[in-house]
């Protein structure tokens, strides 16, 4: 047993119902107790133990140590647009990333997966510094938990692209989502739920037999496998059409529309002939594009094209009968991307 499976072992945040009956049948106490420990801690995400008013004062105390959540160490807001960055340290001092953002239809928030991330794609924050470890499904939940009792305002959407490969921490990945749909905790729709992978094609296909309800967002963000190959290492062990053929499989077993992330890269991606190229590779793929013009980082050279640039882009893949939308810019001036604000912790 590694460190991390010991602190998912010893939090109660991260034990399945049937787990935390065990756990408290083991210290003697009532199992009914299982049940008020689950919704609070789901239902009502409590910071503190304390908070459980309807257990005794000696059960309270005994459960302080088996609860590790994340704290705030920053909290960042947009002039902008509201969006809210926080910076939160875990247990071991690593510190991840996790932001909130406010739309008509509801409140996201986007969490992280891991401590760093070993995918290496060149174009982002995350992968500097390679990966420190994998996050906890505890860890995972709590990113939402906290943020939603500090801004006091309930999460509509969650989006698992922050910080890490979600599907490189596959077995955390799987408990946060049964946790975080539990109906008798906070029971979002797996629906409502987005998780990001740059294509690692036999997890998505494991991923696509469970056959589960959640999105699919590939990150393509190139259309051959030459040009792929520079901006995500990846794509030096799964083809193209090897990563889209997976997508097709996800599609088959779960019925739910992939949406293709592609980062628009300056002088890289963004031509009309990518374009072309884009609107053929996807054909007959039932997904949706999602452009998002690349946010610049320090330690790359990467930049947005131009508005006119992006926009033709849009126009050539609508012509050619492709869902596209452009992502619309959260956080640029609170360093919302992916990894830049927990570099600046930890260089």
């Amino acid at each position: 047993m590694n460190g991390n499976e010991k602190t998912e072992s010893l939090d109660l945040r991260g034990m399945y119902p049937a787990e935390l009956e065990e756990f408290v049948i083991s210290q003697g106490w009532p199992k009914y107790r299982s049940k008020q420990i689950f919704e609070w801690l789901h239902k009502k995400q409590i910071r503190d133990t304390e908070e459980m008013k309807n257990l005794p004062a000696d059960i309270r105390i005994k459960l302080k140590d088996h609860l590790i959540g994340v704290k705030e160490e920053l909290r960042l807001t947009s002039k902008v647009d509201g969006t809210v960055k926080f910076l939160f340290r875990l247990h071991d001092d690593q510190m991840i990333e996790t932001v909130f953002m406010r739309y008509k239809h509801g409140n996201s928030i986007c969490i992280s997966s891991q401590a760093g991330c070993r995918m290496g794609c060149d174009f982002c924050a995350s992968a500097i510094g390679g990966l420190v470890r994998n996050l906890t499904a505890s860890e995972m939940l709590d990113q939402i938990y906290a943020a939603m009792y500090i801004m006091g305002e309930r999460i509509s959407n969650i989006v698992v692209m922050g910080t890490g490969e979600a599907l490189d921490n596959y077995d955390n990945l799987i408990r946060f989502l049964n946790l975080i749909t539990d109906e008798k905790g906070y029971g979002i729709s797996e629906r409502s739920i987005t998780v990001s992978s740059c294509g690692l094609v036999p997890a998505i296909r494991r991923f696509a037999d469970e056959k589960r309800t959640v999105t699919l967002a590939l990150s393509l963000h190139a259309v051959t496998d030459e040009k792929r190959r520079k901006l995500m290492p990846i794509a030096r062990s799964y083809t193209i059409e090897e990563t889209l053929d997976a997508c097709r499989y996800y599609f088959e077993k779960t019925g739910r529309r992939i949406t293709f992330e592609f980062c628009l890269v300056k002088g890289v991606n963004d031509s009309p002939e990518d374009a072309v190229a884009l609107s053929r590779l996807i054909k007959g793929i039932n997904s949706h594009v999602n452009l998002i013009p690349v946010n610049p980082v320090t330690e790359r050279n990467y930049r947005p094209g131009q508005d006119k640039d992006i926009y033709n882009f849009k126009n050539l893949l609508e012509k050619n009968q492709i869902n596209v939308t452009i992502r619309r810019s959260m956080g640029r001036d609170i360093d919302a991307a992916c990894g830049q604000l927990r570099r600046k912790f930890n260089v």
